[in-house]
């Protein structure tokens, strides 16, 4: 599957966009108190596992961009 930069552009939005809300929560969550450790585990592991998809999708974003500024450059 060939990507092009419109996709290219879309998957590096999300993936910032990712970041950024994820990183607001992170800071919430550490402004609170007294909730049940559970509370903050499961937090906890929704935060990694969204930076890790953004980290992918900002991979794949970035991975797009460079092949179809390398296709620009051959056309």
């Amino acid at each position: 599957m060939k990507l092009e930069r419109k996709h290219a552009l879309v998957l590096i939005g999300i993936a910032v966009w990712n970041v950024v809300t994820y990183v607001t929560f992170i800071k919430n969550l550490a402004g609170t108190s007294g909730r049940p450790t559970g509370y903050y585990v499961a937090h906890t592991v929704l935060i990694v596992v969204n930076l890790f998809i953004a980290a992918l999708l900002g991979n794949w974003g970035y991975r797009a961009f460079k092949a179809s500024q390398r296709e620009k450059i051959k056309a």
